[in-house]
């Protein structure tokens, strides 16, 4: 599953990333989108992007290009 899957209010586990440039990696990870971490689309901007995301609580907006290094599955509910 990736992030274009998604649909406003939807929740997914971060399984893994797509194969990126190790600094890319870096900033997601301090972000904290780190494997296992449970992320909820907030919000979408007007054109499709960026995305406004929430993980571990609090918000953080996404290029579109940038969200979709991230693998996901649906979360447990």
């Amino acid at each position: 599953m990736g992030i274009t899957d998604m649909k406003v209010g939807d929740k997914a586990e971060i399984v893994g990333y797509e194969e990126t440039a190790a600094g890319y990696r870096a900033k997601l990870l301090a972000l904290g989108l780190t494997r296992g971490a449970i992320i909820e689309l907030i919000g979408v901007a007007p054109m499709g992007d960026p995305l406004r995301l929430r993980v571990r609580g609090f918000e953080l907006s996404l290029r579109k290009d940038e969200a979709t290094i991230l693998k996901l599955k649906e979360a447990a509910q």
